[in-house]
């Protein structure tokens, strides 16, 4: 599937419901929400980038790992396992044993999607950058960092995009 097929609805539920971001180190693997994100073209690649605090047990993973995948259900089904995804730590909490989510073994790369969603982006992180305070925007810094945890912002080349089989 071309990525840009599904793209304004996909976008449209990652930035109102959110998606699944999951990476794997050796048998470990991991989940969670993620609503900010952005997909297009970089270096002449099918590109998405997403933010992924320093605090977030997906940070140590996706460090090792080098690759992640975007699984972005198509309707409200996945609500609960977002919230779950999205407020509970992974070094707590097995999310996947918790919210009943089955994971579905990529395509393309060794982490795997999150089975039940609509569509599926495979990444290979190709670039990585911790975020410059002294960079960013005043009001910015001040309405989604009072607690100075920034992000590291990771492009992920899509090599593999496909809508789930029904």
């Amino acid at each position: 599937m071309d990525f840009t097929q599904n793209l304004e609805k996909a976008m449209g539920y990652l930035h109102n419901q959110g998606a699944f971001l999951t990476t794997k180190v050796g048998d470990e693997t991991n989940t969670m929400t993620i609503s900010w994100g952005s997909i297009g073209f970089i270096w002449k690649k099918p590109m998405i980038t997403v933010l992924v605090r320093k605090s977030r047990h997906t940070h140590e993973l996706i460090e090792k790992a080098e690759e992640f995948t975007v699984s972005v259900p198509l309707d409200e089904n996945m609500k609960k396992a977002l919230g779950v995804c999205g407020s509970k730590s992974g070094r707590n909490v097995d999310k996947f044993k918790e919210c009943g989510l089955e994971l579905q073994e990529g395509k393309s790369i060794s982490t795997p999607v999150i089975k039940g969603c609509g569509v599926h982006y495979e990444c290979k992180v190709v670039f990585k950058q911790d975020m410059a305070p002294n960079l960013l925007d005043e009001e910015i810094d001040n309405s989604m960092y009072d607690s100075k945890n920034y992000h590291t912002i990771y492009y992920g080349e899509i090599v593999n995009c496909y809508e789930e089989e029904k």
